[in-house]
């Protein structure tokens, strides 16, 4: 499967909004799955693809709503997006009209910039990508 980012969509032929079982038929088992059953959210499944790709999926009929990627291979609009620094990353998405950012530094130390535009953040720890979470 390739894995290409597509905004708001998914990822490759792993699109937002599929229930848990059509994903399975596409993917096989997941190496790890996660409940999480809080009182206040929505229940949420995640499923875990080796290191590289989580799934999660929310609600009483589980949906995938959000995926973080690890997987060096994958690509964003064509461009191998693990192979390039913070400052490349935001150009590649202003390029592609995604102008409002946010950063931040996260409580165990990884620079976060999001694009809430595109429901996207990119994870760096001494401007080198280490993942990237998308959402729907």
């Amino acid at each position: 499967m390739k894995l290409d980012i597509k905004i708001k969509q998914g990822l490759g032929d792993i699109l937002f909004d599929t229930p848990i079982e059509d994903i399975v038929a596409v993917l096989g088992e997941a190496k790890e799955v996660e409940t999480i059953d809080n009182v206040d959210d929505m229940p949420t499944t995640i499923m875990r693809y080796g290191d590289d790709v989580s799934l999660f999926f929310e609600g009483d009929n589980p949906t995938l709503t959000c995926i973080d990627i690890a997987d060096e291979d994958c690509t964003l609009f064509g461009e191998e997006v693990f192979d390039m620094n913070e400052k490349e990353i935001v150009a590649l998405m202003v390029s592609n009209n995604y102008f409002e950012q946010d950063a931040d530094t996260e409580d165990w130390g990884e620079r976060r910039i999001s694009f809430p535009e595109g429901n996207i953040d990119f994870f760096f720890e001494d401007d080198e990508l280490m993942s990237i979470i998308i959402g729907k």
